[in-house]
């Protein structure tokens, strides 16, 4: 297996397993070299581990029987559709097995995502990347572990929606592996309602489809009183459509899955609110090297201890340096998940443990963020920088 070396920016002001990277004096071992930034002295530890991934169960919607919903008489005898297109030609998504070093070639930048040919997450790839060569994964986790053995170089995973809120699977996944935020892509979703040739929109009794582009869609899909049915992601909701055969079963997906499946649009833009934007983190093994000459954004992940006004305190280090924040989240810790407050008079009673998740919009090349982060780092009993990125200001769909 190739080992690369990962750059991580923290303050020496604390020993670095406080911030949450590797503690140099456990199994796990690096290499510090110094380097002076201005008003603060920051280091740059390097590591290198060649331990193996452990593997993570994804957490994926499994379709419960497409048949549930209504008897089919025997008698009755639907005639076998011929598929317009050959699907064979389409990329088979690379699952946990797939997932050995392979050397590079030297040619164009491949994208990890999750899915196939026709979801979402691919043309935020294309957008970020035109002339990339995309690969497809089976699971979240697998875009992940395809960066960090080398067989691609970048993954793009979706962080949040506008309507559906945030993607609290990938977020804890972040955490758990070592790949840096490079990029943020900002897209427009438009879903359709997608069906085979010859089938109108009334017919339908069942729809697949993952289910945030369901909720998403939820106002649509209760006036034509349809039933949902949870599929691992849009476009494979789709080809199981035009696999399956079935006219009275559609898909919610996007008009692309439509063209390469197939299939008919029977509505478009059927999302319960026209402005419906989804947000797309690109993550690679070495970090971008933060500049000033364009608008950049980083992305932290901290704890704090236990009291009064502490979050209060924690979020004004960015006030009072003038630093806006565009995104806060809070998810409990899955390794300390509860925490054992004192009370001398009522026992001891118990409550979550959470980590905090923030955007903020400042490159780490500038005195003010890395003055902020100093600042932090005296509250918090762990922080990370998880990347330092150029922001995305265009919400143009690809």
């Amino acid at each position: 297996m190739a080992l690369k070396c990962a750059s991580i920016w923290v303050s020496s002001k604390t020993p670095h397993s406080h911030l949450g990277v590797l503690d140099l004096q456990g199994k796990r071992y690096g290499v510090v070299s110094e380097l002076k930034l201005p008003k603060r002295e920051f280091c740059c530890l390097a590591v290198v581990t060649g331990q193996p991934i452990t593997h993570l169960d994804d957490e994926k919607a499994h379709a419960p029987g497409v048949g549930s919903s209504s008897a089919v008489n025997p008698a009755q005898e639907i005639e076998p559709r011929v598929l317009p297109k050959d699907l064979s030609f389409l990329p088979k998504p690379l699952s946990a097995s797939d997932l050995t070093p392979s050397p590079d070639d030297g040619t164009k930048v491949r994208v990890a995502y999750q899915g196939i040919a026709g979801a979402y997450s691919e043309a935020a790839a294309l957008k970020a990347y035109p002339d990339c060569e995309t690969v497809p994964c089976d699971q979240f986790e697998s875009t992940f572990k395809a960066v960090e053995l080398w067989l691609v170089d970048k993954a793009i995973l979706p962080f949040e929606n506008s309507l559906g809120g945030s993607i609290h699977r990938n977020y804890d996944l972040l955490l758990k592996h070592r790949l840096h935020i490079v990029g943020e892509v900002l897209m427009t979703v438009n879903h359709c309602l997608l069906g085979l040739p010859g089938v109108r929109k009334e017919e339908l009794k069942r729809v697949l489809s993952h289910p945030n582009a369901l909720a998403q869609c939820e106002m649509t899909l209760n006036k034509l009183g349809i039933i949902r049915i949870n599929a691992d992601d849009t476009a494979g909701a789709a080809q199981m459509v035009a696999l399956g055969g079935e006219p009275d079963i559609g898909a919610v997906a996007s008009s692309q899955a439509a063209e390469i499946y197939g299939l008919n649009i029977l509505a478009e833009k059927i999302q319960d609110c026209k402005d419906n934007f989804t947000r797309f983190l690109i993550l690679a093994r070495e970090p971008v090297i933060p500049g000033m000459d364009r608008h950049y954004k980083t992305s932290i992940v901290f704890a704090l201890e236990e009291g009064p006004g502490m979050l209060f305190k924690a979020l004004a280090v960015f006030a009072m340096r003038d630093i806006n924040l565009s995104k806060i989240e809070s998810r409990p810790q899955q390794k300390r998940p509860l925490r054992v407050v004192d009370d001398s008079n009522k026992g001891s009673p118990r409550c979550f443990d959470y980590l905090f998740y923030i955007d903020f919009e400042a490159s780490m090349a500038e005195p003010r963020a890395q003055d902020a982060l100093g600042h932090l780092q005296e509250l918090a009993t762990f922080l990370r920088v998880l990347g330092c990125y150029p922001r995305d200001t265009s919400c143009t769909a690809k």
